[in-house]
């Protein structure tokens, strides 16, 4: 598949976010775990992708079986809502 730089970029950075599934990934770009890691491989510097490789193998957030969660996110009970990409003022 071929993708544009916009589209890499948002792949490299839902792979970077520990919360992100792989399976997120491959619904959007439909992209599996082993594509992912191959664009990380030739689109990042060997050290970053190092980093990045020890950080997430073995991760329970980045796979959606192994996830104690069904859906959604953690959200704090003192963070605000969120409107239209501005964080609401106190």
């Amino acid at each position: 598949m071929s993708f544009n730089t916009v589209e890499l970029d948002r792949i490299i950075e839902m792979a970077w976010e520990d919360r992100t599934t792989f399976e997120a990934i491959e619904h959007q770009f439909n992209l599996k775990e082993q594509e992912v890691i191959k664009i990380m491989r030739t689109h990042m510097k060997p050290k970053s992708f190092r980093l990045w490789r020890a950080r997430v193998q073995g991760r329970k957030t980045k796979h959606q079986k192994l996830r104690s969660f069904e859906s959604g996110r953690f959200k704090c009970t003192r963070q605000r809502q969120i409107t239209h990409n501005k964080i609401s003022k106190r």
